[in-house]
């Protein structure tokens, strides 16, 4: 005795929610971009059924507060655009990064590219491992150059932050500094 078809087309609707499940997951977590061939080794999806699911979650969040973002054969989801002045003003909590991870990147991303024992010099022997994290999560490019190296930004780095490749790092001065209030009073 076989499976009715109407049995078989549930299990194949099963079968598929399940595995859209699996890419919206990896998505969410990922919290970066990803490309077909690791999103095919993280679910098992095979690439064609893979691509036709991430077509359907980006038609789902169409009109919600994320969205899938499609960018060179990778995708990522992230919070829609309109909503991320929302979202930054509750995320100023805890981190991913600590303070002075945040403050060693803060200064690359000014004043890149930088040699790493300039780095060094500012912040101290914890940028080492600092630097180390950031290569790690792909945020900073490493280049060898002699008894040093010369650091700058990746690409992911302008994913991450949401910021356009190659977009200048604005100054930024705490709030209240002599900087602040004579750059208020110029405007």
């Amino acid at each position: 005795m076989g499976i009715s078809a109407s049995r078989a087309e549930e299990i194949d609707n099963e079968a598929d929610a399940e595995n859209a499940r699996k890419v919206e997951a990896a998505l969410f977590i990922a919290g970066r971009f990803l490309g077909l061939k690791e999103l095919v080794s993280l679910t098992d999806i095979n690439p064609i059924l893979l691509r036709k699911i991430l077509d359907d979650l980006a038609d789902k969040y169409k009109s919600s507060g994320i969205e899938i973002l499609k960018k060179n054969e990778m995708w990522k989801m992230d919070v829609a655009s309109e909503y991320r002045d929302v979202v930054n003003r509750l995320a100023t909590g805890k981190s991913e990064f600590t303070r002075a991870e945040q403050e060693t990147l803060a200064i690359i991303a000014y004043k890149q590219p930088i040699k790493q024992s300039v780095i060094i010099k500012i912040r101290g022997n914890k940028a080492y491992e600092h630097i180390r994290r950031f290569v790690e999560v792909c945020l900073v490019n490493k280049k060898r150059m002699g008894h040093t190296a010369e650091l700058g930004l990746s690409d992911s780095f302008y994913d991450y932050f949401n910021l356009g490749a190659g977009e200048e790092i604005a100054e930024i001065r705490e709030p209240g500094s002599p900087e602040s209030d004579n750059s208020q009073k110029e405007n």
